[in-house]
């Protein structure tokens, strides 16, 4: 596609089938970019927002398209979805798979076309462009977020942003070719720029820091120059910056190798190096959020699960130090892009108490997950990936953007959330 939007025909190869490259379609003066103000998500005219949602994964496995449209139909699904108050999904998807889109290949995706028909003889990034128009008709938002350099069920086990073939250059340039092809379109309002930055520093191999040095592993830095290229070409788009896993304690730095040097936490959900060393946008910071993930006992039995927790002291002993100091300062908003499990025992105790510290701050966030395959943590849905768990669903329905009247608020200024939703025009005119 060339700068201003128009189609061009880009003719490629694969597997000996010529094929034209399919381009997004331009909505040019779309209006609902949003950005930052203080600890706030707010829109074009200054009012704060609240962006809830979920997580659909597949792009990112070798599915190359939702997992689940093997089965279900994926309109149906975002249909219900929307109707039921998502303002906005996270997909997870790979560097690598962008990476082949950029340059006109196209990895088999796994849909089965008689229950969706109208995805025949797509390829998969049309599937994700007609996935983003019914998003679009839906009144519903985008985030992209790679999950992994590779594309893998397990790519999210790589610590960092680089892996074999995929470079960080690549990493860079991906990004930047996304930025292009949706910079006219705000049905994708946001990027995760790197799912779970990781690893612990105290052992060998390669981790994820924060710091001010040039270390390729500098996930502080690897984020600023990665969102600067971006916000070069589109400068609305919100910039979502995930933190790693250990963090020195006060009087060390990354050279100890040894474990009682450093603060632990979940994977990209420390981001005590904010305190230190802040993410420098200069004139794009009005575009940053950050965004810790944080699980329950099912996940790993943390040490911060002794018996008797709860909301308070998961607050001093983790939550306040790793993440919610930023939204208390006013550094910048938090978004937690991940968070999710059973509602059974302490897992339950674990989930209500976050649910509930999120409401009680308009945090925003994205539930893990939508998909029923997750395999620790369970999904919104059964493997029909249509039948709702309406237990689960009814606990996060309170964490859902409404007004008092019980409507689900979208993010779009125009197109209201599904069925039963309204637009931020009219929650504000209300």
């Amino acid at each position: 596609m060339s700068t201003n939007g128009t189609m061009t025909n880009v003719l490629t190869q694969e597997s000996g089938t010529v094929q034209v490259e399919p381009q997004s379609t331009a909505f040019v003066g779309d209006d609902d970019w949003l950005h930052v103000e203080g600890n706030q998500i707010v829109d074009k005219h200054g009012n704060p927002v609240w962006l809830t949602g979920t997580n659909w994964f597949g792009f990112n496995t070798g599915t190359n398209c939702f997992d689940g449209i093997w089965t279900c139909n994926m309109k149906e699904a975002l249909d219900e979805m929307a109707n039921r108050g998502i303002n906005i999904l996270r997909v997870p998807i790979s560097t690598e798979i962008l990476h082949q889109w950029s340059n006109g290949i196209y990895p088999r995706p796994n849909v089965n076309t008689y229950t969706n028909p109208e995805l025949e003889g797509k390829n998969s990034l049309e599937i994700f462009d007609a996935f983003l128009q019914i998003c679009k008709t839906n009144g519903m938002k985008v985030m992209l977020d790679v999950h992994s350099a590779k594309t893998d069920a397990m790519g999210h086990f790589h610590p960092l942003w680089y892996h074999d073939h995929i470079t960080t250059e690549i990493f860079y340039e991906t990004w930047e070719w996304v930025a292009n092809r949706y910079k006219n379109d705000d049905t994708i309002l946001a990027f995760d720029l790197q799912n779970e930055p990781h690893g612990k520093a105290y052992q060998s191999g390669a981790s994820a820091i924060w710091n001010d040095s040039n270390s390729v592993n500098n996930w502080k830095k690897v984020a600023e120059i990665c969102a600067k290229r971006i916000l070069a070409i589109n400068p609305n788009v919100l910039i979502i910056v995930e933190g790693i896993e250990t963090y020195p304690k006060e009087g060390f730095d990354y050279t100890s190798n040894q474990e009682k040097d450093y603060y632990g936490y979940w994977w990209g959900g420390n981001l005590r190096g904010v305190k230190d060393y802040p993410i420098d946008l200069g004139t794009g910071q009005k575009q940053l959020v950050y965004s810790p993930h944080d699980y329950g006992p099912d996940v790993h039995q943390q040490s911060w699960f002794y018996p008797g927790f709860n909301q308070n002291t998961l607050y001093q002993d983790v939550w306040k130090d790793n993440w919610a100091y930023i939204m208390e300062d006013q550094i910048a908003p938090l978004f937690v892009g991940e968070w999710g499990g059973s509602l059974n025992g302490d897992n339950g105790i674990w989930m209500h108490a976050i649910r509930d510290y999120m409401i009680q701050n308009k945090i925003h966030h994205t539930f893990w997950c939508y998909n029923a395959n997750s395999g620790d943590t369970g999904g919104l849905v059964d493997y029909s990936f249509i039948k709702w768990d309406e237990e689960k669903y009814n606990f996060l329905k309170s964490a859902l953007w409404q007004n008092s009247q019980g409507q689900f608020i979208g993010l779009d200024h125009k197109q209201p959330l599904g069925n039963n939703g309204i637009t931020i025009t009219a929650f504000y005119n209300q």
